[in-house]
């Protein structure tokens, strides 16, 4: 068992240390035929196009990994004439952020959640679709309205479905023959880049390890009406995927990820980035940030590619997301997570790159997200940023669809302003100088697709977008001694090219002994605070940060004219050193929307507080003032609602027909409502004789699936069932009476039933059988060493003995004489002459067959022995 130990810890190292691989990736002038070339006269094989003028080599010759770069290989290629850069892949560390267990209770300290009374959204449930796919009704986070939901069913309802609009999901592939998704599969938008082939098709096992990528995809764009599983954001948009997680990744596997066909495809979803461990700074590397540049720029003919991150699932080790170079990126549209309940998810991280946010899974109590999955089979157990990521690129496919000109800018520009905090509880949330509320959990809250809809429709591109960077008038190093904090200030007297902010990075170099004991904030001009980076404690290495670029999106609109104050605090115990930094600034000359003219901030910007009656109209090229009691007050939040009046307001559009737009409500015409007044945002509360209650509406049957009728505040109601339960006979997890096809109905007792995911089981059994094998193993290599130890301990012995004898033969052979007298009693006296008699003093026991035998103990000189003991170990004689 240790040599086996031993070989496979070895293995391990190798396994961990084996860093570059047989590929290098080749700048290269001349087409395909000049690339074919260079790979033939340096024994390689080309496999393809990475970028523009960029070519995959791939040398069999080559080990496929190892720990060394192969330097001669590496100096034959770029040596080559038609050779202008090459670079000898390494292997990156690159997760899926997807959950593999859910604690039983949130991790870190929430808000709220001693008080948190059990949540009413159980019994939500606004069907403005009337789909008949299996799982709607169970899809809580598009039909609970009340804002309660990112609002999809009214965009559904004015015409957006994502037509037109191609999505890919940059994952481990998906299941293009799935009934929910086969009709919406684009091949175009699809590719293999692990295998190199077309076919994006999952690769199985029995853990089923590879379902993630089909999992996101029925997110965006699982057909509608087809009775089958769920229902897509985007249900008529094209759905592909491109296979790259499921092997090695490299920079140049990114690379052509990130650009695969980007005049065909609109939007690319990724839920995957470097270790959420909390100690890892990493980002995309030189041919993926190329591919980056190269979709903004060039993409969709030139509007630019769409880039949807997750912002990751390292809250548990308290990662934050401005580590993650992915989401502290301008480029990319990062979201995060909120739970059922609205509260921050154990797993999430905060940072100040998070652009908003869209539902996903909380803790064990709060449901999660129902969407396709492996083996032609739906799931109800979608979990984490994973899920986050796709719907928010769902709902970018509806407003390209209503305004294919937008840019990959205004897109951001329409998130930021429809984003809303209604249901959403952080004790973080705050206002910037222009009135919008932001949080570093939920950027600048819920997506909202209704209102993003209606505002692509009357959108205007975004001026071009213009940088403005700014360094230290003296630079110098700052030292920040331990349990200490220290202030920097960058004076910016001009910004010719920025007016109105849209993205600031501060480029930080930084020195630590620790650098998860550092936390970095900035405070802008007009007093809006973003921290860059909190502490991490498990971060514990020594390497700082070197020109970082730190990202926050906390000052859109904001001027960038004033004092920049960047503050660092140092919570370790020996001295900081800041180095060096800089701020660049990201936006606009002008307004970019100066053409919309009063009301737009209050009814536009939902996370904004509406004005009082009396404000005069704000011209949009100026800063609004925002009144002090209109900051979000998170403690005055109750059961996912804020004060009233703060967050009720409907969103209107200027110049789009609108029952409100005169001022009056719209009449509510609710059927066999017996309330005498109908509250505009709960509906009806009670209903007419043999009508049961269901979402605010009254209805003479519930939902054949997901509800039973029971009583809720004295009215017969439907109330839904708890989520695995596909019919049940009250709202707990033990009542169910039937399960949905993911899962099995288990019964404890005729009274206790409950319906337990079949994939989970699968892998309790796959486990169990994992644990047996290696209890057997275990105990096998246990008898061997035993065996071996006894088979030893005997071979020792019967060598000692045979030693013993031949001690014993030369003894008898030794000139020492040996004289005998007798005793008084007739017994034999031994007595020992020669030289030995002096110096031994110890005389052995000896047994009765041996007590003939007239022989001395010979203790062998050892000093020889010791001194080869002692000897070091050595080749040579």
């Amino acid at each position: 068992m240790v040599v086996n130990i031993v070989v496979l810890t070895s293995f391990l190292v190798q396994v961990n240390d084996a860093q570059f691989t047989n590929q290098w990736a080749v700048d290269i002038d001349g087409g395909h035929s000049e690339a074919d070339k260079v790979a033939k006269e340096t024994g390689c094989a080309n496999q393809g196009i990475i970028l523009e003028n960029t070519y995959l080599l791939t040398c069999h010759h080559v080990t496929r990994r190892s720990v060394d770069p192969h330097d001669q290989v590496h100096q034959e290629i770029s040596s080559h004439e038609k050779v202008k850069f090459a670079d000898q892949q390494k292997v990156l560390s690159r997760k899926k952020r997807q959950l593999w267990r859910i604690p039983q209770q949130q991790f870190g300290k929430q808000p709220f959640m001693q008080q948190q009374q059990p949540s009413q959204s159980h019994q939500d449930f606004e069907d403005l679709s009337h789909f008949n796919d299996q799982r709607w009704p169970q899809m809580w986070y598009l039909n609970r309205g009340n804002r309660l939901d990112m609002n999809v069913q009214e965009a559904w309802n004015s015409g957006a479905t994502g037509k037109g609009i191609s999505v890919t999901i940059l994952d481990d592939g998906i299941e293009r023959s799935h009934p929910d998704l086969v009709a919406n599969y684009d091949p175009l938008a699809s590719f293999d880049v692990n295998q190199n082939d077309n076919d994006p098709t999952p690769r199985y096992d029995l853990i089923d390890s590879n379902r993630h990528g089909t999992r996101c995809a029925g997110e965006v764009a699982a057909t509608a009406n087809n009775s089958n599983c769920a229902v897509g954001i985007a249900y008529n948009a094209g759905i592909g995927g491109v296979r790259m997680l499921d092997g090695d990744v490299t920079d140049a596997v990114e690379a052509r990820s990130l650009g695969l066909n980007n005049q065909h495809i609109h939007i690319y979803s990724a839920s995957w980035g470097p270790d959420d461990d909390g100690k890892t700074v990493d980002g995309p590397g030189r041919l993926a940030t190329r591919a980056f540049l190269q979709g903004i720029t060039q993409g969709r003919g030139g509007k630019g590619s769409i880039f949807v991150w997750a912002s990751g699932n390292g809250g548990r080790d308290y990662d934050n997301c401005n580590c993650d170079g992915y989401t502290n990126s301008i480029w990319t549209l990062s979201v995060s997570s909120a739970t059922e309940n609205g509260l921050i998810p154990w797993y999430s991280e905060a940072c100040s790159s998070t652009l908003a946010t869209t539902y996903s899974s909380g803790s064990s109590g709060e449901r999660k997200v129902v969407t396709t999955d492996l083996h032609h089979t739906c799931t109800s157990t979608h979990t984490g940023t994973s899920a986050s990521a796709p719907l928010a690129a769902g709902i970018v496919a509806l407003i390209l669809e209503v305004k294919p000109e937008l840019t990959w800018r205004d897109v951001q520009h329409i998130t930021v302003r429809c984003a809303h905090n209604a249901n959403l509880r952080a004790n973080d949330w705050a206002q910037n100088a222009v009135g919008r509320n932001y949080s570093h959990s939920f950027g600048y809250g819920i997506m909202d697709a209704a209102c993003m809809v209606k505002l692509a429709r009357v959108w205007t591109p975004v001026p071009e977008q213009k940088k403005c960077s700014v360094d230290l008038d003296k630079p110098g190093s700052i030292f920040v001694p331990g349990k200490s904090s220290q202030t920097s200030v960058i004076h910016v007297k001009s910004c010719d090219d920025v007016s109105f902010i849209e993205h600031v990075q501060a480029s930080v170099a930084l020195q630590a002994s620790k650098r998860g004991d550092v936390q970095i904030s900035l405070t802008s001009p007009n007093g809006t605070k973003s921290l860059l980076i909190a502490k991490r404690p498990k971060d514990y290495s020594r390497a700082g940060f070197k020109d970082w670029p730190f990202l926050t999106v906390h000052m859109w609109e904001e001027s960038p004219i004033g004092d920049w104050t960047i503050e660092v605090v140092n919570d370790g115990r020996t001295s900081v050193e800041l180095k060096n930094w800089s701020v660049a600034f990201y936006g606009t000359k002008d307004h970019p929307q100066k053409d919309l003219k009063s009301g737009l901030p209050e009814s536009i910007d939902s996370s904004q507080k509406a004005l009082p009656a009396s404000a005069e109209p704000i011209e949009l090229n100026q800063v609004p003032k925002v009144p002090e009691q209109q900051t979000a007050d998170v403690t005055k939040l109750h059961q996912g609602k804020q004060l009233k009046g703060l967050d009720s307001e409907e969103i209107i559009v200027p110049g789009l027909s609108d029952p409100s737009a005169s001022g009056t409500p719209a009449a509510l015409n609710l059927p066999h409502c017996s309330d005498s007044e109908i509250h505009p945002d709960l509906g009806c509360s009670t209903c007419e004789s043999g009508f049961l209650l269901l979402g605010g509406h009254c209805v003479e049957s519930c939902p054949a699936e997901g509800f039973y009728v029971g009583q809720e505040n004295h009215q017969d109601s439907c109330i839904q069932c708890y989520y695995t339960c596909k019919s049940c006979d009250g709202p707990n997890d033990y009542q169910c009476k039937t399960c949905f096809g993911d899962a099995e109905l288990e019964e404890e007792s005729p009274t206790n039933k409950y319906c337990h995911n079949k994939s989970l089981i699968d892998k309790v059994f796959s486990s169990s059988r994992w644990y047996y094998v290696l209890t057997i193993g275990f105990m096998v290599n246990f008898f061997i060493v035993v065996f071996l130890i006894i088979y030893i301990i005997q071979w020792r012995r019967r060598n000692s003995r045979g030693r013993s004898q031949g001690l014993i033969s030369a003894s008898l052979e030794s000139p020492t004489s040996v004289t005998s007298s007798m005793n008084g009693n007739g017994s034999r006296k031994k007595s020992w002459n020669g030289s030995a008699n002096n110096n031994r003093g110890y005389s052995p026991v000896k047994s009765d067959k041996d007590k003939n035998l007239n022989v001395p103990f010979h203790d062998y000189d050892s000093s020889s022995d010791e001194e080869m003991f002692r000897k070091p170990f050595s080749d040579h004689k």
